[in-house]
């Protein structure tokens, strides 16, 4: 094996094993779901019946929350890490910057992950001292796919996409060598990636969590906004999409949230 062959063995592995981190989430969650084990990442349980004191309740939630990270959002992400990995085999400690980039990313995913289930402890508290709320709970999961519909429309969220969808110029722009510039363009890149796709997980987070049906659909559409050509387009076709299940909702609350357990 010559020399100049050593990168581009070192950006192939570097590039592959990502996927395997896909992979190995995907057979977590049917694993998990098989051994009725989705609970634990159920905040309903988590906050209502575990009886689990608040930040131990948060942490299990946060430990198996990069299983769906790994699961949903990596696969959307791919193309810009394998260009990363690509544009980096040159440079020494090639997987420490890969982890770097992948650990920026995640971070940004976590804090994201703490923020709603935060939210979505006061909200619980809010159901309990508000009757009429708790009366009406499906206005919840309805007006969750409401603002994921019209954020479709949003300049942020065209803004975003545009970075997202196209790894050749958001690496030209934010690109550095070293692990240090890594860590910070994985921070940059999950937060464009946040930018895009965070009400369509704060749905999978409100109605789908546990569901491999949820986590597929959702999947499928975050892979095809960001990583397929055209996919862009798609967006406003989406947003109707999810005006159309909030309007659904509204109608038949018992008969979307039972379709949410498949």
């Amino acid at each position: 094996m010559s020399a100049t062959n050593v990168p581009d063995r070192i950006a192939s592995k570097a590039g592959r094993w990502p996927w395997i981190l896909v992979i190995a989430a995907w057979g977590v969650a049917l694993l998990a779901t098989f051994t009725n084990r989705t609970y634990l990442i159920n905040h309903e349980y988590l906050l209502e019946e575990s009886r689990l004191p608040w930040p131990v309740a948060l942490v299990i939630f946060i430990a198996v929350w990069q299983i769906m990270i790994m699961a949903m959002m990596l696969p959307s992400s791919m193309p810009t890490i394998s260009l990363f990995a690509r544009v980096s085999r040159g440079q020494q400690r090639s997987s420490m910057v890969m982890i770097a980039f992948l650990a920026g990313y995640i971070v940004i995913w976590t804090a994201f992950a703490v923020a709603a289930f935060t939210s979505d402890t006061f909200i619980h508290w809010l159901v309990g001292h508000w009757s009429w709320l708790a009366a009406h709970p499906w206005l919840i999961g309805a007006t969750t796919f409401a603002l994921a519909g019209a954020f479709q429309f949003s300049p942020l969220k065209k803004r975003c996409l545009t970075a997202c969808s196209s790894p050749i110029g958001f690496l030209a722009r934010f690109y550095h060598r070293g692990v240090g510039p890594a860590w910070r363009l994985g921070l940059r890149h999950g937060m464009f990636c946040l930018g895009c796709c965070w009400l369509l997980m704060l749905i999978m987070f409100g109605v789908g969590v546990g569901s491999l049906v949820w986590m597929a659909a959702l999947t499928g559409v975050m892979v095809v906004e960001k990583a397929v050509p055209g996919g862009r387009r798609l967006s406003p076709v989406i947003g109707v999409v999810l005006f159309l299940l909030s309007a659904l909702w509204l109608a038949h609350p018992a008969w979307l949230v039972l379709q949410t357990a498949v």
